[in-house]
């Protein structure tokens, strides 16, 4: 079994335990981004990796920073979001677990895009650039991996914008609400939907250009309407179709 000390910069926390190599295989086993290496190749990445946990609201890494490793969310969940300088934001993509982010500024060396924040307790894997460059290089199932979530980002970036621009804010919840259903949601009683995503209010205004004042007033009459029913610490989704529906006027 590998063990190693987690060492890093102050911005993050680290288990004082060590890590065990298992779990680390299983949990780069979860990422698309390596689905293509064997059992060997993945114990050789697994050794490589660096655990970094965060709290609910810190920050993984600014606007502006070097970039300099690759992240995979073995649990919990990261806002990627764009700052204004009036302290506003627009988040423009979520990552949970098994899924990857901060590629891009590993391809072109330019600083870090966007700001990562914790969303909850998560915790993450951490692969360093060079090491990342390497298996591009190396491992042509990864680069087609990585060209095809890319390709992926990049249509819903695209549907993302055409959202902004020809709907309006009803149809931009309900699209986004929609959306949420399908890749995050999970199957409650009666045929409905959960969502039971840490996204507060003021989250889903900065996923779709609004305040947080306007999704309040739309949620009351989304639920009015009987498309969703809102709960403590979720959303339910009572009629998906409707809120399709909604998204199309």
């Amino acid at each position: 079994m590998h063990r190693r000390r987690l060492l890093d910069g102050p911005a993050a926390r680290y288990d004082a335990r060590m890590v065990e190599t298992e779990p680390v295989v299983a949990a780069l086993g979860r990422c698309l981004l390596f689905a293509g290496l064997d059992e060997r190749g993945l114990m050789s990445l697994a050794r490589e990796m660096r655990l970094r946990r965060f709290r609910r609201g810190e920050v993984l890494f600014h606007q502006g920073d070097p970039g300099d490793a690759l992240f995979v969310v073995t649990s919990g969940a990261v806002k990627i979001g764009l700052p204004s300088e009036e302290g506003d934001e627009a988040i423009i993509a979520t990552v949970r677990r098994g899924e990857f982010f901060g590629e891009l500024a590993l391809l072109d060396g330019a600083p870090r895009s966007a700001t990562a924040t914790a969303l909850e307790a998560t915790e993450t894997l951490v692969l360093p650039r060079s090491r990342f460059r390497e298996l591009i290089n190396g491992e042509p199932a990864l680069r087609d991996a990585l060209l095809a979530a890319l390709t992926s980002e990049l249509r819903r970036l695209t549907t993302h914008v055409q959202e902004l621009h020809f709907l309006d804010i009803t149809g931009r919840l309900a699209a986004r609400l929609s959306r949420l259903a399908q890749t995050e949601g999970r199957p409650g009683d009666g045929g409905t939907i959960r969502l039971d995503a840490p996204l507060t209010q003021s989250d889903l205004a900065a996923m779709i250009g609004a305040t947080r004042q306007s999704v309040n007033k739309l949620l009351g009459l989304f639920v009015d309407d009987g498309l969703l029913r809102l709960e403590r610490d979720a959303i339910v989704i009572l009629d998906r179709d409707g809120l399709d529906r909604m998204s199309r006027r």
